[in-house]
């Protein structure tokens, strides 16, 4: 269920922003999990769109250290950390 750049998840579940890069594989892992589960996301490839890059840094605070970056509704999870996504998911 891939939204394209800032299209809005039409779905009851939270909407998540997958930040991520072509090259790596856990943000294909990310996305692969999200599409099984059936949860709309929106994915950003940050070399490619500087404009999401640039959204990113704000979101971060800072720098950016690695992808995949999600946010789940608000909450920024840094790495593909299972456990926290779906806690970030049920929460919401």
């Amino acid at each position: 269920m891939k939204q394209n750049d800032t299209t809005e998840a039409k779905s009851a579940r939270p909407t998540t922003i997958i930040y991520g890069a072509e090259w790596c594989s856990w943000c294909h892992t990310a996305i692969k999990y999200f599409e099984q589960k059936g949860i709309s996301y929106i994915y950003h490839d940050i070399e490619k769109e500087e404009a999401a890059y640039n959204e990113l840094v704000e979101k971060l605070s800072g720098p950016v250290s690695g992808v995949p970056v999600l946010d789940v509704n608000g909450e920024i999870i840094v790495g593909y950390d299972l456990g926290r996504i779906n806690e970030a998911l049920a929460n919401k």
